[in-house]
């Protein structure tokens, strides 16, 4: 089936199922890391648990650290690891006091040996408090742990949000590491996505936020395209909405990216920055993200003198993120690969002008070249500066631009529509239960 199929299916939608099932839902959320300044998982539990109580269920999300940022009305239930990753003691070791269980004991063990254990250890605890739980809830929506502890009888049917397949990150990683040791540690960290891939083809109802990650999910995981199916996400364009009164700041460019994952292609906006500049010295970047002291991108910046032209901010609030888009003058996205691309969503939501790359699912939300942005391919720093330059020089351009992905996000990626196709999947998911007994 095609992207478009997928697309224009009765869950891309949003329609209600319109069947017996309209009666208020019990919903457990899961979520093994909810950081809601970093990654996408925390926004994704946050707004939509947040609209499946407007549609009047009852939603409760289960998590660990770092926890979830939650709105009123949905309750955050801790389900704590030993937190290992923490700031600023990453890769601790935890006190013999700290110590619970033999899930712990495995959570220590795993990291010790370079590998990556909270999707399976999160898995672990959630069976056990779930099965604890029994008849607390209709169905049970884990968002990407896809760790063994979910497979079975968990007292209610289980639906799992893949965003997109992790191996894409694995492979995109091994194609950037530099050494020898560099991939035999990237292949031990990313050791979980075997589990994750034997999990995923066991599953019954998988939901996925794009065509793209669809297909991506049925090659790389191997599950059965008839289990899996596309809710779109979106952005909450209540408070990313275009705002006249702040200041246009000259040059700005602003982006949502985490300096050593190469995935997201910072490093090839930084090149093209350097190249923008010899022709548009305001030319500036703005980083929300994490700055790296070393590696790919911290090296561009250096070769390139760009020290005083590229700046990162992390842990601001939603209004001055918000604020800091809506003062760029373009927002760009330079992934490699996306599964969605909520910061492409959410910059068109304010009105500001779009840069960004064809890889993954962007094109799916951003449309095509020259309609709600100006598209380039993945990797491609020179088209890329060409992109950026003429959009900095072109005002019009800027506002048509602006205008023209406002609008398409309003007409197709909103939280309120994905909440609503989500929720008949979660239907079709119980009905499924009750025809198999």
């Amino acid at each position: 089936m095609t992207a478009e199929a997928v697309e224009s299916g009765p869950l891309a939608s949003g329609g209600a199922s319109g069947t017996e099932g309209d009666r208020p839902l019990r919903i457990a959320l899961l979520t093994y890391k909810g950081n809601p300044f970093c990654g996408g998982q925390g926004v994704y539990v946050r707004h939509l648990g947040r609209e499946l109580a407007r549609l009047g269920h009852s939603v409760e999300v289960i998590g660990a650290q770092p926890y979830p940022v939650l709105d009123e009305g949905v309750p955050l239930t801790e389900l704590p690891s030993l937190d290992l990753y923490r700031q600023p003691d990453p890769f601790r070791t935890p006190g013999r006091g700290e110590y619970r269980d033999w899930i712990d004991a495995a959570e220590v063990a795993t990291m010790w040996t370079g590998g990556f254990p909270e999707p399976l250890t999160f898995s672990l605890r959630a069976r056990r408090h779930l099965l604890a739980r029994r008849g607390d809830f209709d169905v049970v929506h884990d968002n990407q742990t896809l760790g063994y502890g979910l497979l079975g009888d968990l007292g209610a049917p289980l639906v799992t949000t893949i965003h997109h397949p992790i191996t894409v990150d694995r492979r995109l990683d091994l194609e950037a590491a530099d050494s020898r040791l560099r991939r035999l540690s990237v292949r031990r960290w990313y050791a979980f996505t075997r589990m994750q891939k034997r999990v995923a083809r066991r599953l019954p109802s998988v939901l996925t936020v794009s065509g793209s990650s669809r297909q991506e999910i049925v090659d790389d995981l191997g599950v059965r395209p008839d289990r899996v199916q596309v809710v779109h996400i979106g952005a909450d364009t209540d408070l990313w909405s275009p705002d006249p009164s702040v200041a246009e700041v000259p040059g700005r460019i602003v982006t949502t990216s985490s300096a050593d994952v190469p995935l997201k292609g910072l490093v090839h906006l930084v090149e093209a920055l350097a190249k923008v500049r010899t022709g548009n010295p305001r030319a500036h970047l703005v980083v929300v993200g994490k700055r790296a002291e070393d590696g790919p991108v911290a090296q561009a910046i250096e070769r390139h003198g760009l020290t005083d032209a590229v700046e990162f901010v992390k842990g601001i609030s939603d209004a001055e993120l918000v604020d800091l888009v809506r003062g760029a003058q373009i927002s760009c996205v330079p992934s490699l690969y996306e599964g969605f691309s909520l910061p492409a969503a959410e910059a068109m939501a304010t009105g500001t002008p779009l840069v960004a790359t064809t890889g993954g699912a962007i094109p799916e939300v951003t449309g095509p070249d020259g309609e709600a942005c100006l598209a380039v391919p993945p990797g491609d720093a020179d088209a890329l500066s060409t992109a950026l330059g003429r959009l900095l020089g072109d005002a019009e351009l800027r506002a048509r631009l602006g205008a023209a992905g406002r609008a398409r996000v309003l007409a197709n990626f909103t939280w309120a529509r994905a909440a609503a196709g989500t929720a008949e999947l979660y239907r079709q998911a119980i009905a499924a239960r009750a025809a198999r007994r």
